[in-house]
This record gives structure tokens, C-alpha cells and sequence, in this order.
């Protein structure tokens, strides 16, 4: 999307009807005879399928197998970094055709390049024209060409998980998760509660994707309560109510995408220090801009148990950098430039660490995995800098904060409430 708005490109959007029964079966399969249309019911007889149908575990590879072939015939470029991800070089400049399952996006800056390519998907494949794309997985996108500015949301998606678990009337709050949550796991059986009576899976599961798709500033929170899905408890519930609190009076924010000139990647990573109270892991947080629209984010627990924060902070840079590299590719995969990304950290410690490959006792533990960030930093591929604590949007992916402290990362973040 950011790359749709830095370059003023048209966003058209189809939909492959039984996109499954286009597939090519590789193998001999039988089945039963449909009841009801038996040829002959005495006789002990299977269907042999030519064609691949719903309910087979090989569809979704037969169909996007099938799909591949014809777009690769059509001279579009698979992506190394992401599979859902074809480029075709054109006369005006690049088209993109982004597929999930059978919904296709396709973006090109000359409206008949999209036509031409609607018409062979057509002639190949059963489908319907949905137009400017205007809705795709339940996000509603919101474009104003003339401003430069796009906006991506899910507050219908929202609106109704807060009416489905008859949150409507209950007084919303300003932040995610509130500091005096100090969630830990419940110790007997007797403090669980009845999942029947509260459900606390479904209602964790229906948040979880309105925050892959549009909502980093829930990432964190999503993360926590994610940890007690198996057994939760009273406290637990009570921390599921207080985001969904949060979630109806802030349901109508939207990803915010704008023109830059510097179409540049930048990411910012953060880590708090033993924040989980039952193993005592800590947790890791980054999120990235390209031209200044948030892309791409993360809130996780980290792997190990760390012994200092450097070690806490200096992990979290290494999963930033990794991200970093993913994003350069996937950029280069669609024609733009190999610039330097640039990873921003507010430990100076653990930036440090990544730059000078020297031996240190308090560092020798540290696994060999999180020491390729130097070599990377080191050939140029990604350079690290000092960012303030205050102004390190990551913050809020590690960590319950301030609700001042809040609110100005949703701004660096470009999350802003629908006037």
C-alpha cells in the first residue's frame, strides 16, 4: 500500500469463483459415490477424480500450483521473499499482483495494463471484477487521490466483536492494557474459569486478527493475554474485558498511508527485561516504516531466559535486523532501489555489541545465532543508530506505558481516528 500511494498507482481487485476446482490433479484419487447419484448400487464401485474438488487436502496447493503456471506464463516474477508476491516489468514502470487464496490485488500505474491482465485472468479462470478495490479479508480501504493519502481499517470487523461478546455499553479506556495487570499463570484447577461460561479463546482469537492486519498498538496486549489460553483465570478475563474496553472507543482508527519522498526502510525495536512472571522471559517488540507507512510489526516473547538487559535489548535487535534484510528483499523483488536500512535502538549497550566483535565475559553465553547482525551492520546492509527512549514507537509493543506515551506513538505510527 505504501508503494500504491508513493507512486499514485491504480488498486484494482478480483476474486477467482471455486478457485479449488481449478486444480490439476497429480495423482490417481477415488471416492465415494455421491449418495444418491450411485450408478450401481450392488456393485461394490468408487469415482475416479479428474479434477481437483473442496475437501481434498491437496486444493489449496493444486490451485495455487495451477495459478503459478498461468501468471508465470503471463511474465510476471515470483518473489524469492514473499510467494504471494508476482512483478512484471511494463512500459510504465512495474505492476504487482498480490493473491490470497482467491482474492487478487493488482496495482500498476497504467489503468490498461490491470485490463489486459483482468481479461487473461478471465479467459483462464472463472472470475469476478470487484473493481477499485475498496474491501479485501475484512479490511476496508479508503483512498483520496488528489490528498495522496490511504487508509486502511477494520472498525466494522471491530464494532461487532465488541457486539458479539456485549462489550457495547461498557466504558472504554486509553490504552490496550492497564499497568496494574500483573498477569501471571493460575496455580490450581479451582482458579480457572468455566471457558463454557466466558470465552476467553474466542474472544483473544477474534482481536488477534484485527492486529495482524491494521492494529499494532494491540500487539502487545494480544501477546500477554495469548500466554494463558490453555488455563485462564478470573484475572486473566478481567485483562480480555479491559481490551476489549479499549477496543470500543478506539475501533474506528486506521492505518494511515501518505507520499514521502524518501522511500526508505526504517524500523525501531525495543525489549522490556524479564516482563513474563512465570519463566521470566522477556519480551521483544519492533515495528517498520517504508516511506513512513508502518508495514510491518512484531510483539514476542523471546526464546531464552536473558541474564541482563544488553542481552534482552541486543536480541530484540538481531529479530529487527532479520526483519530489515526480509523487507530489502521483498523491495528489490519489486523493482525498488538497495538502499540502507536504517534500525533504530535505545540501547546504546546493545548497539555497542553489534558493532565491535570483541570477547567480554558478560557476553560469551550469548548464542552464536545473534551474532550475524555484525557481519550484516558490517557490510552496509543495515546500519543501527541511537533512538530515545521517549520517542521509540516499539515501546508500546513490550510493555504497558503511559497513556501520554501511548498516544505519541500512535502518532509515529501514523494510527489516527477517523474525523
Amino acid at each position: 500500500m505504501s508503494a500504491v500511494v508513493n507512486q499514485d498507482l491504480e488498486l484494482e481487485q478480483m476474486d477467482v469463483k471455486t478457485a479449488f476446482l481449478h486444480g490439476d490433479l497429480d495423482q490417481e484419487l477415488y471416492m465415494e459415490q455421491p449418495e444418491g447419484f450411485e450408478v450401481d448400487k450392488d456393485k461394490d464401485q468408487v469415482c475416479l477424480l479428474k479434477k481437483s474438488l473442496y475437501g481434498l487436502k491437496q486444493s489449496p496447493r493444486l490451485w495455487n500450483k495451477k495459478f503459478n503456471q498461468f501468471i508465470i506464463g503471463e511474465k510476471f516474477v515470483r518473489s524469492h521473499q514473499d510467494s504471494c508476491v508476482y512483478v512484471k516489468k511494463v512500459e510504465s514502470g512495474y505492476m504487482y499482483l498480490l493473491l490470497y487464496v482467491d482474492d487478487i490485488l493488482m496495482a500498476a500505474k497504467d489503468i490498461a495494463e490491470i485490463v489486459k491482465l483482468k481479461s487473461a485472468l478471465s479467459s483462464e479462470f472463472e472470475m469476478k471484477d470487484m473493481g477499485p478495490a475498496s474491501r479485501i479479508l475484512g479490511i476496508d480501504i479508503r483512498r483520496d487521490r488528489e490528498a495522496g493519502v490511504l487508509y486502511l481499517s477494520q472498525a466494522s470487523y471491530l464494532e461487532k466483536v465488541v457486539q458479539k461478546f456485549k462489550m457495547k455499553e461498557a466504558k472504554s479506556v486509553n490504552t490496550p492494557m492497564g499497568g496494574h495487570f500483573k498477569l501471571s499463570a493460575v496455580t490450581e484447577d479451582s482458579e480457572c474459569i468455566d471457558t463454557e461460561k466466558y470465552p476467553y479463546s474466542s474472544v483473544v482469537g477474534s482481536i488477534m486478527y484485527a492486529m495482524i492486519g491494521t492494529r499494532p498498538d494491540i500487539a502487545y496486549a494480544i501477546g500477554l493475554v495469548s500466554m494463558f489460553m490453555s488455563k485462564p483465570g478470573m484475572m486473566h478475563w478481567e485483562a480480555v474485558k479491559w481490551l476489549l474496553r479499549y477496543i470500543k472507543g478506539s475501533s474506528d482508527l486506521e492505518v494511515v498511508f501518505t507520499k514521502n519522498k524518501n522511500f526508505n526502510i526504517q524500523g525501531y525495536c525495543d525489549s522490556d527485561f524479564a516482563g513474563d512472571r512465570d519463566k521470566r522471559k522477556s519480551t521483544s517488540g519492533y515495528v517498520f516504516t517504508v516511506g513512513g507507512n508502518t508495514i510491518s510489526w512484531r510483539s514476542n516473547l523471546q526464546p531464552v531466559v536473558t541474564l541482563s538487559t544488553i542481552e534482552a535489548e541486543y536480541i530484540a535487535l538481531t529479530e529487527a535486523v532479520k526483519e530489515a534484510i526480509w523487507i530489502k528483499g521483498l523491495l528489490k523483488n519489486m523493482g525498488f532501489g538497495e538502499e540502507r536500512a536504517m534500525v533504530w535502538c535505545d540501547s546504546q549497550s546493545a548497539i555497542c555489541l553489534s558493532k565491535n566483535n570483541v570477547f567480554h565475559e558478560r557476553t560469551k553465553h550469548i548464542s552464536y545465532k545473534y551474532h550475524f547482525i555484525r557481519e550484516v551492520i558490517e557490510e552496509g546492509e543495515v546500519e543501527v543508530s541511537k533512538v530515545h527512549t521517549s520517542v521509540n514507537p516499539a515501546d508500546i509493543l513490550t510493555k504497558s506505558v503511559r497513556v501520554s506515551t501511548f498516544e505519541s506513538a500512535l502518532d509515529a505510527l501514523r494510527l489516527i481516528q477517523r474525523g
